[in-house]
């Protein structure tokens, strides 16, 4: 597995690499790998934290697993790589966008002007194989990401958590709650936008927090 962090988060997240959890899920993603597809491509498992280096994180957006069907996954929760079809989660957000922010349905899945501008979109587990959901759940990402969550909650200035469903409401407790701003919904999965993500609001509260902090806001539009 290339395991090259970007420096911003080298300090804080190396030594996680030296720990037998860490050698363990590399073994297996690479064995993973070596007999079957596997989704995102190497190069891609960390553009979460390429894309936003930790002194830019604003916000944070946890999601759960990669996409795996051929072709979306490229590292940042719920994006999808251009020109590919946006998935039905995604659908919803941009349904929430506009309804919130008046904002048009952007043609693109495509989310990485959001990560450039300080959202973090990290998934708790990192890889996945081919049109197998949740095949690389409980092998080691999730103590990693929880290593990342509780990076950005050591950070002194305020960062915007967004938890969308029960899954990423269990993370709550790795977030200093005392100087960070953490925003809870429904998740915008098919199954559960209805009973609570549409209409929470999440892209104006998220801003309106941020103009609290005394940050610019996101400029959600996409192409």
């Amino acid at each position: 597995m290339d395991l090259t962090l970007p420096e911003s988060w080298r300090d804080h997240l190396a030594g996680e690499f030296e720990k037998p959890y860490f050698h363990k899920l590399t073994e297996f993603v690479d064995a993973e790998r070596a007999a079957y597809t596997v989704f995102p491509p190497e190069s891609q498992v960390f553009s979460a934290l390429k894309l936003t280096p930790l002194e830019d994180v604003r916000v944070m957006i946890l999601g759960q697993d990669p996409y795996h069907d051929d072709g979306q996954a490229h590292g940042l929760c719920f994006s999808v790589q251009p020109g590919v079809k946006s998935p039905p989660s995604l659908v919803n957000i941009f349904k929430e966008l506009k309804s919130d922010l008046d904002a048009p349905i952007p043609s693109s899945g495509y989310l990485v002007p959001w990560a450039e501008q300080g959202v973090l979109l990290l998934n708790a587990v990192l890889t996945v194989r081919a049109h197998e959901a949740n095949s690389h759940k409980n092998k080691g990402w999730e103590t990693f990401t929880d290593a990342v969550i509780q990076t950005v909650s050591a950070k002194d200035s305020p960062v915007v958590f967004v938890l969308w469903g029960a899954y990423a409401q269990k993370k709550v407790p790795l977030i200093d709650a005392s100087k960070h701003v953490i925003l809870q919904s429904a998740h915008p999965s098919p199954l559960s936008a209805r009973a609570g993500f549409f209409g929470s609001k999440p892209f104006s509260k998220i801003n309106e927090a941020l103009r609290a902090n005394g940050t610019p806001e996101i400029d959600w539009r996409l192409p």
